[in-house]
């Protein structure tokens, strides 16, 4: 249990020799620690669950996951404990609140940050459906603008192709009633286009030949009309319009398993509306709310810093501070001290030095005087 606490005491930041000092402040420091502590505990959750949608069907995917998550919590760690301890109890609440303000915008940004994943995780559910929906319109699209410029690139060979198939079917009307007419012309039956003449006569003859001569015309266009088709077919191949398919459930399942961290992010922001373009409100509340939560998660050991009452540890600290600032001023005086004694030393070390080496030359030039 002691191990626990220390190790929460060093999570939040605190000078641990000085509160051990303190017993009424310790479950308060206790408190604070271990909020900061599970806040680097889901920025890493939420760092490795994105950088494993990012690294998506790569077979390290796992283990770059575990080491972003890490990395990223750590930071996440050292930042909450730094913006935690900076704060300083001393000067009036509103000072406290001003020298605060950077760091809950800090805080917030941070909360922002480690909500996203966590929210893509939540709704992960309606977000494999947004994307499998959104994938299926896209395959729609593509083939669609495919079709699209198929029609206005061989509109000219379509035309003509529908024009044959038109004649076709009017050939095969007409044959099919010049049948039945040379059938009564040939059994005597009389009407408005038959003579009434029993027997292959000269009017069955011309009904004969114009029957013939529409079979020719009908196997004319039927060999071309099939050309045309097999050249609109090579067309479409070419094109790509006869391989393009709309995706299966199966490869939808596939597509939405593999999404990166940018589709499943937009798919997320896209659930709060609905198909109309109208805001699902329900959605939008649940996601504002989980984000809101996330944040305040992240503010909450800045707002205990703050809300707690200046106590027995915070004066200490402050006390210490004063001492070791004092301190730091004292050493400063000893060191200027110490460097002044020493330069003074120094110089009169040289100049003694100069003395003699001034006076050795001028016995030096005397002697050499005397003797010339």
């Amino acid at each position: 249990m002691k191990k626990i606490t220390r190790f929460f005491w060093f999570c939040s930041g605190a000078h641990i020799g000085t509160l051990k000092k303190y017993p009424i402040e310790h479950n308060k420091y206790v408190g604070i620690g271990a909020t900061i502590f599970f806040t680097a505990l889901f920025a890493a959750l939420s760092g490795g669950y994105a950088m494993y949608f990012v690294f998506a069907g790569n077979p390290v995917a796992v283990v770059f996951a575990i080491l972003f998550g890490l990395i990223w919590g750590t930071a996440i760690f050292n930042m909450d404990r730094y913006i935690v301890s900076s704060i300083d109890k001393q000067g009036t609440t509103n000072q406290q609140i001003l020298q605060a303000s950077p760091r809950i915008l800090l805080a917030i940004m941070i909360g922002i940050v480690i909500s996203r994943p966590l929210e893509l995780k939540i709704f992960d559910k309606e977000i494999r459906q947004k994307l499998k929906s959104a994938y299926l319109k896209g395959q729609h699209r593509k083939i669609d603008t495919l079709q699209k410029t198929y029609t206005e690139k061989y509109g000219m060979e379509l035309g003509k192709n529908s024009d044959l198939k038109k004649e076709k079917d009017s050939l095969e009307k007409d044959i099919n009633h010049s049948r039945y007419e040379l059938n009564q012309e040939v059994f005597g039956d009389k009407t408005n286009q038959t003579s009434g003449i029993v027997g292959y006569g000269i009017y069955a003859k011309q009904k004969q030949q114009i029957l013939q001569e529409k079979e020719d015309r009908l196997k004319t266009v039927t060999e071309d009309q099939e050309k045309m088709d097999q050249y609109l077919g090579a067309r479409k191949d070419y094109e790509g319009l006869n391989t393009i398919r709309l995706f299966n459930d199966h490869q939808l399942d596939s597509l939405s398993n593999v999404a990166g961290f940018s589709d499943r992010n937009w798919a997320l922001g896209q659930l709060a509306y609905n198909e109309d373009g109208t805001r699902d409100l329900d959605t939008y509340l649940a996601e504002t709310f989980i984000s809101f939560l996330f944040i305040l998660f992240e503010c909450l050991p800045v707002f205990v810093k703050l809300m707690s009452p200046k106590g027995p540890y915070d004066v200490a600290v402050s006390k210490l501070y004063d001492a070791d600032i004092h301190y730091a001023e004292r050493e400063k005086e000893r060191n200027i001290t110490v460097t002044d004694s020493v330069y003074d030393h120094h110089l009169e070390e040289d100049i003694e030095k100069q003395k003699k080496i001034i006076s050795a030359q001028s016995d030096y030039d005397l002697e050499r005087h005397r003797y010339d």
